[in-house]
């Protein structure tokens, strides 16, 4: 897991962000090659084609779906207080519940406090890293 991590990481000195407009950047349109999605657009959620193509790149078998919540269903789950660099983090986005979001764990922003930093893509439009909260956290994932 941590070849995907050090691969999301150098996605992100990058700076991989979202055309506006009709045109699309080619980058996201090659993470979402990594899915059944087929999409040609990078204005369709990414963040699931994002980790699939950084796991594929180091070698490891993702879900193969852009549905950030199919991960619930890959690997094993962690618990969180044994959550390591470069574990697949799943969180609830919204009221639905098909809707998530989906990215890698870097470290503890502030663990007394429940903040985590993560990396993925289409994070404000772009490959990013950010903090964020455990509330909204649904499963810690890890392939072995």
């Amino acid at each position: 897991m941590q070849k995907a991590l050090e691969i999301a990481i150098q996605e992100c000195n990058r700076s991989v962000i979202e055309i506006a407009g009709p045109n699309h950047n080619p980058r996201i349109l090659e993470y979402h090659s990594a899915t059944s999605l087929n999409a040609t657009t990078d204005e369709i959620p990414w963040c699931a084609s994002f980790v699939n193509w950084c796991l594929r790149e180091a070698g490891i078998e993702g879900t193969f779906s852009a549905q950030a919540r199919s991960f619930l269903k890959w690997g094993l789950t962690i618990p969180l207080e044994k959550i390591q660099e470069g574990d697949v983090v799943v969180f609830a986005r919204g009221d639905n519940e098909q809707q998530g979001h989906v990215a890698f764990f870097v470290e503890w922003a502030n663990q007394k406090r429940g903040y985590l930093t993560i990396i993925g893509g289409n994070q404000s439009n772009r490959v990013s890293m950010i903090g964020v909260s455990t509330k909204k956290l649904l499963s810690i994932r890890r392939m072995l």
